[in-house]
């Protein structure tokens, strides 16, 4: 009986904090629902407020952030669902024109502000390198929820941020091997080449694989093969695609996509995939504001650089972004460069690996948590007003 009793409280101090944060997450959606306002926004300002800074509910742990990782590789994979092979490729000259810019323009710009300000090279290239990446789980939410992933623009925002992750990597791995004193150029090679091989293998040789598997995965006595085919497919391709060094959401989204033309017609799995979806992400939107870390803030001198080093990740990546597709016209330039705006959780771990060498001081990585958190708050409001009115089927 105290064995039980012991193991029961376990269980509750594991599950509360889980409960709280998923809780809090639907309440917050909800206001910000019913007050025109897009539900994610209010996701993230919940995890601000369950939050070491604010509440002191829930702080960040080993649960939390396992559970925060399967919500935004669940996400990218119900995008994936959405999205086909080839609609992606038909666009992919542009993504690439979209993430080559959205990755030099932000480099460029955070670390010569940086600069300006003192700040020493290193340290300089890691701002830098924090808002080189994007955060593509929570641009993908708002679309899916506004019915505008099938839009040209949507595709070339997905592209692009396969695209982006991979020239990220690219840059954090030069940037942090010079801070470790040497550039290990031919594993950066390796790296670079398997995950552009990996991406286009999902895309060309796995989903046409997908479509002649799918009628005999059907005729199995499993209960919801298709779906076990799914889910099998989301977690082994983000598994090889954190082995390769790029982000497991990739993986999962190459998975989506891969099995977007096999499961079409299958409502079923759409459904089954979005109910898991619903579950999993609000952990990973409250984990982003529960990094958020008010104290840092209260010298004048880190606020005044956070609102700096912010509007430079916004604007940078919308000019840097927009300029690759403004032949197409300036509402595309904005949709598409707004979309990109959005740091979230890849900015932060960018920081961590800085502070974790000692190149970024504890108030800088407060700094670019702040960037990371606003601009994940401010591109959805922003996002919801540029495709408002978006034809709900493909074609418009």
């Amino acid at each position: 009986m105290i064995m039980l009793a012991a193991n029961g409280g376990e269980a509750a101090g594991l599950l509360l904090p889980l409960f709280v944060m998923f809780l809090a997450a639907k309440v917050l959606a909800e206001l910000f629902e019913r007050l025109r306002q897009p539900a994610v926004a209010g996701e993230i300002l919940a995890g601000v407020l369950i939050g070491p800074s604010v509440l002191g509910w829930v702080n960040p742990t080993e649960v939390t952030h396992a559970f925060s990782e399967m919500g935004v590789v669940f996400l990218l994979f119900q995008v994936g669902l959405e999205t086909k092979p080839s609609s992606i490729l038909k666009v992919g000259r542009q993504a690439f024109l979209v993430a080559t810019l959205g990755i030099g323009v932000p480099f460029l710009g955070g670390m010569g502000v940086m600069l300006a300000r003192g700040s020493s090279g290193l340290e300089a290239a890691f701002v830098g390198t924090a808002l080189v990446a994007t955060s593509v789980g929570i641009t993908a939410r708002v679309l899916s929820a506004q019915g505008a992933l099938h839009l040209p623009a949507s595709q070339i925002i997905l592209g692009a941020a396969v695209i982006d992750d991979i020239l990220g990597l690219l840059v954090l791995a030069v940037v942090s091997s010079f801070a470790k004193g040497s550039v290990n150029y031919l594993e950066i090679a390796w790296t670079t080449g398997l995950s552009f091989v990996f991406t286009a293998a999902a895309a060309l040789v796995v989903a046409p694989l997908m479509n002649r598997l799918a009628p005999w995965v059907r005729r199995l006595r499993l209960g919801h093969a298709v779906l076990v085919l799914s889910l099998g497919m989301c977690l082994g391709l983000s598994v090889v695609a954190a082995w390769i060094g790029i982000a497991a959401i990739i993986g999962a989204f190459m998975a989506g996509m891969a099995l977007s033309e096999a499961t079409q017609d299958d409502h079923s799995v759409h459904q089954q995939a979005s109910g898991i979806t619903e579950f999993f992400v609000p952990f990973f939107l409250t984990s982003i504001g529960m990094q958020l870390k008010l104290e840092v803030f209260q010298d004048p001198a880190t606020l005044g650089l956070a609102v700096l080093v912010t509007g430079v990740a916004v604007l940078t990546k919308l000019v840097g972004c927009g300029l690759g597709v403004v032949g197409q016209g300036w509402k595309r330039a904005a949709q598409v460069g707004v979309g990109m705006i959005p740091r979230g959780e890849v900015g932060i771990v960018v920081a961590q690996i800085g502070l974790t060498l000692g190149i970024v001081s504890d108030a800088l990585f407060g700094v670019v948590v702040a960037m990371a958190v606003a601009t994940t708050l401010i591109a959805p409001p922003l996002l919801q007003l540029l495709f408002r009115g978006a034809p709900a089927r493909a074609g418009g």
